[in-house]
């Protein structure tokens, strides 16, 4: 990797440190060593940040992954991206590979956009670049007052397909509902490969249904709007039996997803792929939460193997399943912290990533 500049600290805000180690990883491929800095918790659970070193004039990087305990995790960034404002950094980028409640990202029913009220705090602490990894949605980047460059880890998972399965020719790339479609007909281009869709599971929390704006009353009560006034009501959704779109019979099968966390859906996809015949199921996505239950049920599931990405520490999960892989993004998270602090373009590190990627 080329040299990089003078004036530039690196810090990682956890003070878990399991999640300190893609911190490491970076530092070590640019040649640098982590900032000095103290973050801890105090004996009330306040959160305390102290800087060990002056940064005033240079350009800040702040690494966080989220861990387990993920209100303590925001709570951490706020506070060392405002004590490198108080103390006259001349930028402060986080470094943000997994952005947490990237779901709440939408308006349901009374509830908030949970994910543009942290993308404001972000903002007011002293925030000035934001680089993260695979948005749930693209369209989180416009919560931001602030340049956001939203990397991919796909490069990074497909290269893992081409080398680490043999027979991947023999594959089919699956998404588990019409939502992901998308990304896997990205995934199916890129490897000249098949798709299917699994379609008929059971609602999930992503839908319409549990959004306010289309969910209308049950019973129509005309009278309490306006006598004269009738509003037609919108016709409820109901799910047809699971059917699989496309053929995986004596296949590969490859589920594409960003975020595996409650892994109900991805069990039940592969019960519904076994069932029609796939040999082999593989699951990848770019964020593995693993909550819960997660290693055990993978492990006793028809799942082969489950590929991640180390945008979120799982060494634990990875003890107690044998099943989960990890691939390394430091890499690019790296060589993007060596253009911003260089004032070089970040276009090579989107090459050939159109909008519906």
């Amino acid at each position: 990797m080329n040299a990089t500049k003078g004036g530039l600290v690196i810090f990682t805000a956890n003070s878990n440190p399991s999640s300190r180690e893609l911190g490491k990883r970076i530092a070590e491929r640019l040649g640098v060593e982590l900032g000095k800095v103290q973050v801890y918790q105090e004996a009330n659970r306040e959160t305390r940040v102290q800087i060990q070193e002056s940064v005033r004039g240079k350009d800040v990087f702040i690494i966080q992954t989220v861990s387990k305990d993920v209100n303590t995790t925001i709570m951490e960034l706020l506070i060392m991206v405002y004590a490198c404002r108080t103390s006259c950094a001349q930028n402060i980028i986080g470094v943000i590979p997994y952005f947490p409640y990237s779901k709440q990202c939408k308006m349901r029913k009374r509830g908030s956009i949970v994910s543009k009220l942290l993308a404001s705090m972000m903002c007011k602490a002293g925030l000035t670049h934001l680089i993260t990894m695979d948005l749930h949605q693209k369209e989180i980047q416009g919560f931001f007052n602030i340049p956001v460059d939203n990397l991919r880890a796909s490069p990074f998972l497909l290269q893992y397909i081409q080398e680490e399965i043999p027979d991947y020719r023999n594959a089919v790339i699956v998404a588990k509902s019409p939502s992901s479609a998308k990304r896997a007909q990205s995934f199916a281009e890129r490897l000249r490969l098949g798709i299917a869709v699994i379609h008929g599971e059971a609602q999930d929390a992503e839908s319409d249904l549990v959004d306010g704006r289309h969910s209308p009353p049950t019973v129509k009560n005309v009278a309490a709007i306006h006598p004269s006034l009738e509003i037609p009501l919108l016709i409820p959704k109901e799910k047809p039996p699971i059917t699989v779109v496309g053929d995986v019979g004596g296949r590969i099968a490859i589920i594409v997803d960003d975020i595996i966390d409650d892994v109900d859906s991805f069990l039940a996809a592969a019960e519904t792929l076994k069932e029609r015949g796939a040999y082999k199921i593989f699951v990848m996505a770019t964020h593995g939460i693993l909550s819960s239950d997660a290693p055990r049920l993978i492990e006793e599931s028809a799942i082969d193997e489950v590929v991640v990405t180390n945008t979120i520490p799982h060494e634990i999960q990875k003890l107690q399943c044998s099943k989960i892989k990890t691939v390394d993004i430091s890499m690019i998270l790296s060589e993007a912290i060596r253009r911003i602090h260089n004032g070089e373009s970040m276009s090579y590190l989107f090459r050939n990533i159109g909008m519906d990627d």
